[in-house]
C-alpha cells in the first residue's frame, strides 16, 4: 500500500470522533481493509472507513433535496456502513490516488468496447471442433450425466444415446439433489420431455441440428420464458410469467436445445441468496455457491443439466464457476443480445455458458452469439475458434504482485504455460482507485429497480444487511451526478490503458477472483474463461457477504480440499483464443475429472 493512501486512511481515522466503531477506526488507522485468506471472493461493502461520520439525521436532511423517503431504521442502516460501501468510492477524486481527467475525455457512455481506431473483430468466422474421440457411451446414468457437452453431443448425433434417455436422468438428479442444493427455481419437467422427444425424432430423421441438439440445459432464472415464470430470484417477482422467451432462449431452442429447468440467482443477481434460500456448493454444502449465477454453476458442477447460462455484471459467472469448479464464459460485452433478460447494469450486463469443460463453453457461445434489435447494445460479430490450432508464441500476460498474492495454483497454472509454448509475459496496470467504477453499476443498478425502490418492494428480499441491494439502491439516491459522469470518463481512460496493455500481449492469465480485474474487465467489455486449475484446502467457509459477526461462518478441522479456477481474460471479440488456449491449458493440468463428493 503507498505511503499516501496510508496517510489518506490515517486522516480519516482522525475524524471519526469518540462515537466510532473501534474495529472501524482500527482498520482506518492501519489503512488496511480486513485480512482475507488469498482467493477469496471480494464483498461490497468490506472497504476500510474514510470519510467524516454520517448519521440517520444526515440522511433525513438529504432526503429533501432529491424528494425520495426513507423510513427510520432503512436511515439507520444506509447510516451504518456508509464509510464502508460508498464514501471510499469518492477516492478517485478526494483520496491521494487522484487521477486527472483530461478535457478532451469522453465519457465512456456510448458503451461500446472497441475504442476509436480500433478493429478488433477476427478475419474469419471458422468454428473447428476438437475432433476427439468421445469413447462408448458409459454403463451408468452417473456417468453419462458428469460427461461434458462435447461428449454428449457426439453420442446423441451418432444416435448411441437418445435425448430423452439424458434428459431423464437430469431430471431425476434434480429431483434427488436439488434439495440439498437449492439451485432450482422451476423444473420444466413436461416442456423438456416434449423437447427431447421432438430432438430424437428430428436426428432420426436426418434433421440434426447441431452440437446442441437434444442437450438439456438449465436457464439462470432472469431470462424470460414464454408461459414459465421467470422469478429473478427475488420474492417481489416470484409469480411474474413473462409472454415471449428471451432472445437466448429462442437461439438455443433453434438450435435444439432442451430446457429443463430455471435455475436460481441471487435476488436480483447480487450472490447467492433468493426467495428459496442459498444455492449451496457441491464440493462444500456448508457454504453457497458463489453468485450471481449460483445455479448454473452447481447445477453444472453436480451434473444436473448438460450446460447452463448465466449472467455477470461484476463478476457473476467467474465467482461461482470458480466456487463450484467448472467452467465460465463471460463473452465479449455487445457479442451476445440481452433481449429479454432483466437488467441489472446496461452498460454492463453480459450473458455467457458456464459449463463442464472449456470446448463446451465455445459450442453453446457460438449457438447465442449474435446482435438483436431489442438490445441496443448488442453488435454484429464474428467468432473464429479452431480447436486444433497450435497456441505455440502466444504471449501471456501475468501481473507478478498478482500471482504472487494468489495461491499455489495460480502460481502453476503460470508456470504451466511454457510447457505449452506459451510465452509469459510480466505486466502491470496503474495504481488506480478502480473501485470507484462502482460509481456507475450502483447508480444504473438504483435506476434500473427505481420503482420497486421507492414503492417500498425492496423491503421484500430476504437480503436486508447494509451490502444488500435495498441498502445499496437506496444509498444510490445520493451518490453525485457529476461523479457518475466523472467515474465515466475515468472508464474511458482505464478502457485506453487496456487498449495499450493488449498491443503488447495477445491475453492474460489472473487469480479469478483478483478485484481489480473483476472490475476493470467487466468496465471496459473484455472477454474472459474461467477454468478449473487445481485443488486448495480452506480452513473456513467462503462468501460473497460482507462479513457479519451474528453469522459467523462454519470452520473446518481438518481442512477441506475444494477445487481452484484460474481466468483468461481476452482480446475483445477474441472468444476463440481464450477457447485454445484454455483447451491446452485444461488438458495440460488434467483436473476437470474430479467430480464432487457426494454427487458422483
Amino acid at each position: 500500500m503507498s505511503t499516501s493512501r496510508r496517510e489518506f486512511l490515517v486522516s480519516s481515522a482522525a475524524v471519526l470522533g469518540a462515537g466510532a466503531a473501534p474495529s472501524l477506526a482500527a482498520t482506518a488507522q492501519k489503512g488496511l481493509a480486513p485480512s482475507l485468506p488469498p482467493g477469496s471472493p471480494p464483498a461490497f461493502g468490506t472497504a476500510p472507513g474514510v470519510g467524516p461520520e454520517v448519521g440517520a439525521a444526515t440522511f433525513a436532511e438529504a432526503e429533501k433535496l432529491v424528494q425520495v423517503h426513507m423510513t427510520l431504521p432503512e436511515r439507520a442502516e444506509a447510516a451504518s456502513n456508509w464509510r464502508n460501501s460508498m464514501a471510499p468510492l469518492y477516492e478517485r477524486r478526494t483520496g491521494p490516488r487522484r487521477v486527472a481527467l483530461a478535457a478532451d475525455l469522453a465519457p465512456y457512455s456510448l458503451c461500446n468496447p472497441v475504442l476509436p481506431g480500433s478493429d478488433p473483430m477476427p478475419r474469419r468466422a471458422e468454428f473447428v471442433r476438437s475432433g476427439r474421440d468421445p469413447g462408448p457411451v458409459p454403463s451408468h446414468d452417473v456417468d453419462i450425466a458428469f460427461a461434458p457437452l462435447w461428449k454428449l453431443s457426439r453420442w446423441i448425433q451418432a444416435r448411441h444415446l437418445t435425448s430423452e434417455r439424458l434428459t431423464e436422468v437430469y431430471l431425476q438428479r434434480m429431483h434427488t439433489f436439488d434439495p440439498r442444493l437449492k439451485c432450482v427455481i422451476t423444473e420444466t419437467r413436461e416442456l423438456a420431455l416434449t423437447q427431447a422427444r421432438r430432438a430424437d425424432r428430428e436426428i432420426a430423421a436426418g434433421r440434426y441440428r447441431g452440437p446442441l441438439h437434444g442437450i438439456p440445459w438449465g436457464a439462470k432464472d432472469l431470462l424470460d420464458t414464454a408461459g414459465i415464470r421467470t422469478t429473478y430470484g427475488a420474492e417481489p417477482f416470484r409469480d411474474r410469467v413473462p409472454a415471449k422467451n428471451a432472445v437466448v432462449v429462442e437461439r438455443l431452442r433453434a438450435a435444439g436445445a432442451v430446457l429443463i429447468a430455471k435455475l436460481s440467482m441471487g435476488a436480483l443477481a447480487l450472490n447467492d441468496v433468493w426467495f428459496g434460500g442459498q444455492t449451496k456448493n457441491p464440493w462444500l454444502l456448508q457454504e453457497g455457491s458463489g453468485g450471481s449465477s449460483a445455479g448454473p454453476a452447481a447445477a453444472s458442477a453436480a451434473g444436473l443439466v448438460g450446460f447452463a447460462i448465466g449472467s455477470e455484471t461484476e463478476g457473476s459467472i467467474v465467482d461461482p464457476s470458480d466456487r463450484c469448479g467448472v467452467c465460465g464464459l463471460r463473452p465479449t460485452f455487445g457479442r451476445v443480445a440481452r433481449t429479454g433478460a432483466m437488467t441489472l447494469c446496461w452498460s454492463l450486463d453480459k450473458l455467457g455458458p458456464i459449463a463442464r469443460s472449456v470446448e463446451d463453453t465455445l459450442l453453446v457461445l457460438r449457438a447465442i452469439s449474435g446482435a438483436d434489435p431489442g438490445d441496443l447494445f448488442s453488435v454484429p460479430s464474428v467468432l473464429d475458434f479452431d480447436a486444433r490450432a497450435s497456441v505455440r508464441g502466444l504471449r501471456v500476460g501475468y501481473f507478478p504482485r498478482w500471482e504472487q498474492e494468489g495461491t499455489a495454483v495460480d502460481r502453476h497454472a503460470r508456470q504451466t504455460l511454457g510447457s505449452l509454448g506459451l510465452e509469459p509475459v510480466a505486466v502491470a496496470l496503474p495504481d488506480w482507485p478502480y473501485d470507484s467504477l462502482n460509481t456507475i453499476l450502483f447508480a444504473e443498478a438504483a435506476a434500473a429497480f427505481e420503482e420497486l425502490t421507492l414503492s417500498g418492494g425492496v423491503d421484500q428480499l430476504r437480503m436486508q444487511t447494509p451490502d444488500a441491494w435495498p441498502n445499496t439502491f437506496r444509498q444510490a439516491r445520493f451518490l453525485s451526478a457529476v461523479d457518475a459522469v466523472q467515474a465515466d470518463r475515468f472508464r474511458r481512460r482505464v478502457a485506453q490503458q487496456m487498449q495499450e496493455l493488449f498491443d503488447t500481449v495477445d491475453l492474460l492469465i489472473v487469480p479469478s477472483l483478483r478485484d481489480e480485474m473483476l472490475t476493470i474487465g467487466n468496465f471496459t467489455g473484455y472477454p474472459s474463461l474461467t477454468l478449473r486449475a487445481g485443488f486448495i484446502e480452506i480452513t473456513e467457509a467462503r462468501s460473497d457477504w460482507a462479513p457479519d459477526p451474528k453469522r459467523p461462518l462454519p470452520h473446518f478441522n481438518p481442512p477441506r480440499r475444494v477445487p481452484q479456477s484460474v481466468t483468461l481474460v481476452g482480446r475483445l471479440f477474441n472468444e476463440g483464443t481464450l477457447g485454445r488456449v484454455g483447451l491446452a491449458l485444461e488438458r495440460e493440468l488434467n483436473v476437470e475429472h474430479e467430480r464432487p463428493p457426494g454427487f458422483a
